[in-house]
């Protein structure tokens, strides 16, 4: 991976975990370092995107038009020669589609809580004069406040004459499409919307689809005759509700202006559905205007104009930001650290790129949660891309960059040891984040000596009684049957030993070997002072260090994606998992406690992508199936994963 291609990126993020992977398209969590909010930033190839790049762009413009407190948030776009990057609102929550999958259905209660945030984003859309065009659960994802966020707007259509203006182009997902769009009519986009409104309501209470079949022709008759079941925990009102969405006849449908204030979304609520943004384009907030013209030394009206220039460019990127901060409460402050933001001199843009290449090449290994896979992926190209569970948190710039004095003394004094990634909590992240962004020593400085924080930010002296790296004790040098230390070309790495594989899928182990060389490649400028930098950083990661491997599954919390088994030992769930995908003819590779799996058709085009990893839940006794999709249709997925599940000789919890 080219760091060139990231060089302005990094001048204001720093790169954690790939959080989603396709084959155009993957999706990183990221820390802006301005304000220290997280961020998702979804990294494409121009030339990978080929015939999908004119989609791309119509989401780009969409998302620049669109302020909602239900729409994910634009906040910046950068584009290089051969990159976009596409700076996004975070959203830990994961896909409404799981968060079904995990309740089985939802309580009329909640699916109407959930609903009407659904209404709220579309009619605010269609007051835009947008119609979304691909309206489905896996295209809402829940942020951390338990809201909605509507995202993909690559198949939206603005059209020109206004809503009531007809379309021709059938795209979508099956499953939700209007009758109108399946018999090749020209349609109108709004109407088209309220249908698949009205196959999401119906999901989100039932816990399936209204109409749905393998063959695709005929679930087009079923979508054309209008014909579905209705389960009996369905209430009167909302049997009423979903006969209103699901009209044959788009002209008999109920409009979104009728759904703002109908009885069922009404109740409880004792309020219409409050549609308007509460954040509308062109408010200008003076609190973050003061705070920007503070930090840059520049007049608040001249700090107006800039921010009224909309040119999703970092400085809109730092006022949204901001005034994100301020929403949750949270003070309006950027940090304060000029140096670490605006290196001068090449030596400490080097020791920038060396970070955060590091980012790049180290694999992710950190808890999860599924964000913005808003793009299509291609079959095979990223699919299998090697991980490894020795991953570290990013080291920043001003930890790293020592002068000569202090580099050599490291030889002498004890190291503090980098937390590992996968045993990293959110609120030490939260409490640390501004000290590690404040430090903005100069790499030719003899600063101070730094002395660590603890968790309640207490000062605390180094231990001296740390051992050093080659007298540990035993217990962190136990290899599992899963991964072993190698030791090739003066670097050390971690493989899966032994690795299973299924049928046809094919991984290159070489990779490996490869990736090590081509990070041995290019200049080395600073010598002494790379060679420095080295040397902290394989003293401080823990996954460097000789003997230190993963023992055991990862820890994580239950979460939507996560099934719970009643079952003591991972390896034997680990197993049995193993020994059911053959007969469901799912083609897999193992990677630790991970499986990454998919099925191809009789043509060999692959038609699903997902992975299941074994994990340790922090419930004694109980472990965890953690599942991901990445390629497929969701509800194809869902039996599939049930189906596996189901033939596992196991009880879930």
């Amino acid at each position: 991976m080219a760091v060139d291609d990231y060089e302005e990126l990094l001048k204001y993020y720093e790169l954690h975990e790939t959080i989603g992977t396709g084959g155009f398209a993957k999706v990183k969590l990221a820390t802006h370092l301005l304000t220290g909010e997280k961020v998702a930033i979804k990294i494409m190839d121009k030339e990978t995107l080929g015939d999908d790049l004119p989609r791309v762009k119509t989401e780009i413009e969409a998302m620049k038009n669109l302020s909602h407190q239900h729409v994910c948030r634009l906040y910046h776009v950068i584009e290089t020669t051969k990159k976009i990057f596409m700076i996004l609102e975070y959203c830990p929550g994961g896909e409404l589609f799981d968060y079904i999958i995990a309740k089985d259905r939802l309580t009329e209660c909640e699916a109407r809580m959930f609903f009407r945030q659904i209404v709220s984003a579309v009619a605010y859309i269609h007051s835009q004069g947008y119609a979304h065009r691909d309206l489905k659960p896996e295209n809402l994802l829940i942020d951390e406040d338990q809201n909605l966020k509507l995202i993909d707007f690559g198949l939206c259509a603005k059209p020109k004459g206004g809503m009531d203006y007809h379309l021709m182009t059938c795209c979508g997902s099956p499953a939700y499409a209007a009758p109108e769009l399946v018999q090749g009519k020209a349609y109108i986009g709004s109407e088209a919307d309220i249908w698949s409104m009205g196959v999401l309501m119906y999901a989100l209470m039932c816990g399936y689809l209204p109409f749905d079949d393998d063959n695709v022709m005929l679930l087009y008759k079923k979508i054309m005759r209008g014909k579905y079941e209705i389960p009996k925990w369905l209430s009167p009102g909302s049997v009423l509700l979903l006969s209103q969405m699901l009209q044959v006849d788009p002209k008999k449908r109920i409009s979104v202006k009728h759904l703002l204030r109908h009885p069922w979304l009404i109740q409880g609520y004792h309020c219409p559905v409050e549609w308007y943004s509460k954040c509308p384009l062109g408010y200008m907030d003076e609190d973050c205007i003061t705070e920007l013209s503070v930090y840059y030394k520049k007049s608040k009206e001249r700090m107006s104009r800039l921010i009224a220039e909309w040119d999703y460019d970092h400085t809109t990127a730092t006022y949204l930001l901001l005034q994100m901060k301020k929403s949750r409460g949270k003070p309006v402050r950027l940090v304060r650290c000029t140096a670490a933001l605006e290196p001068s001199g090449s030596s400490f843009k080097d020791l920038r790129q060396t970070q955060n290449a590091l980012s790049f090449e180290e694999a992710d290994s950190g808890e999860v949660p599924y964000v913005l896979r808003s793009m299509e992926f291609s079959d095979d190209e990223l699919f299998f891309e090697d991980c490894s569970y020795g991953a570290i948190e990013p080291i920043s710039v001003t930890e790293c960059a020592t002068s000569h004095a202090e580099l050599d003394s490291v030889n002498s004094a004890p190291a503090t040891p980098m937390r590992h990634k996968a045993q990293l909590k959110p609120r030490e992240d939260k409490e640390n984040a501004h000290a590690k962004l404040s430090r903005s020593d100069s790499p030719f400085l003899h600063p101070a000596p730094w002395t660590p924080l603890t968790k309640k930010g207490v000062l605390t002296t180094p231990n001296n009684n740390t051992p050093a790296p080659g007298k540990e004790k035993n217990s962190t040098n136990k290899e599992t049957p899963i991964k072993k230390a190698v030791h090739a070309n003066n670097e050390l790495f971690s493989v899966i030993s032994p690795e299973r594989r299924c049928r046809s899928v094919d991984l290159d182990l070489n990779q490996a070997h490869l990736d090590s060389a081509q990070k041995k490649k290019g200049p080395k400028v600073f010598g002494s002072l790379e060679r420095g930098l080295d040397k902290v950083i394989t003293m401080l990661t823990p996954s460097k260090r000789k003997g230190v491997t993963r023992d055991g599954p990862r820890r994580l919390r239950a979460h939507y994606n996560v099934t719970m088994i009643n079952m003591l030992s991972p390896e034997l769930l680990l197993n049995e998992i193993v020994r059911v995908l053959p007969q469901k003819n799912v083609d897999y590779v193992q990677k630790g406690y991970t499986l990454k799996c998919k099925t191809q058709s009789d043509f060999g085009k692959v038609t699903m992508q997902f992975e299941l990893e074994v994990c340790q839940l922090n419930k004694p006794d109980v472990i965890g199936i953690r599942r991901q999709r990445l390629k497929g249709d969701a509800w194809v997925y869902k039996r599939l994963v049930e189906d596996i599940l189901s033939s596992c000789k196991v009880t879930v919890v």
